[in-house]
């Protein structure tokens, strides 16, 4: 693996501390904060890490409750909810300087058969074709395995933006891994869609931005080393809050995941 990519999955490799107790060391974005989708990733991890192999995340719904430092690591402990017959649940709380900074429920399930829709996945060019033509942003951060492709910003109403994305290497191939990096990259791009309307970059010396709460549900099997089309959208923005909402696609058009956040969206004077 290319060692940024390394870098992300020992962050998101536990230190167990004790049964149900794990620490997770920090990675520094430049964020004024620590980034949300570490916490989503590390909760992920902490919970698998307490259920029996065969079953697998399909979903999370967390509330982020203080600013966490980037600089120090984060105490997760797991309450052991529920082992049920089909279902199994797990309780997270992430813990800095000895008060909660993020805790979440998360729902395991084996594989099953049942009933299957999906709507169908936007009609959009290739990765590779955005590259040849030279027109898509293409970006990622420096020292970063996470690479984006921009391939359609909507900045009327509703606001809306698709982006390819996926891990730069290979991946080892453990399901549950890249489950951990979905919830992590799924923190990426989602909020700021709810700014596109109004004129308002990220780093606007005005601007409080925050996550408040998340919530993800995997559907199908992800690869994150193989590219992903994040659909987003933002209905609704007010009360210096936004909300958006996200469909995750793979090449072949399968529904793999849905995602929605609300988050502080605050506007304060320069001075």
């Amino acid at each position: 693996m290319p060692q940024p990519l390394d870098d992300l999955v020992t962050l998101l490799s536990l230190e167990a501390l004790e049964e149900n107790l794990f620490r997770g060391q920090s990675q520094d974005l430049g964020l004024p904060q620590l980034f949300g989708g570490q916490a989503l990733g590390q909760a992920a991890a902490a919970a698998t890490r307490t259920v029996p192999e065969d079953r697998l995340l399909h979903s999370l719904h967390g509330y982020f409750l203080r600013r966490g430092d980037a600089q120090k690591p984060v105490i997760y402990s797991v309450d052991r909810v529920r082992d049920g017959g089909s279902f199994t649940t797990r309780r997270v709380t992430a813990i800095q300087n000895g008060k909660p900074i993020f805790f979440c429920s998360a729902s395991f399930q084996g594989h099953e058969h049942g009933l299957h829709h999906q709507p169908t996945a936007p009609p959009v060019a290739t990765p590779e074709a955005l590259l040849a033509e030279g027109k898509a942003v293409h970006r990622r951060f420096r020292g970063h395995p996470v690479e984006f492709i921009t391939v359609e910003e909507h900045h009327g109403l509703p606001p809306s933006r698709m982006i390819w994305f996926r891990m730069h290497g290979d991946c080892p191939t453990a399901p549950s891994l890249h489950r951990y990096l979905l919830a992590y990259s799924s923190d990426f791009n989602l909020l700021l869609t709810a700014l596109l309307p109004h004129d308002v970059e990220f780093g606007d010396p005005r601007l409080r931005i925050a996550s408040l709460d998340h919530a993800l549900w995997i559907h199908q099997d992800p690869r994150l080393d193989e590219w992903l089309l994040y659909v987003i959208e933002s209905p609704w923005a007010g009360g210096a809050r936004g909300f958006a909402r996200g469909s995750f696609y793979d090449r072949d058009g399968r529904l793999i995941a849905s995602t929605a956040q609300e988050g502080l969206m605050r506007m304060v004077p320069e001075d």
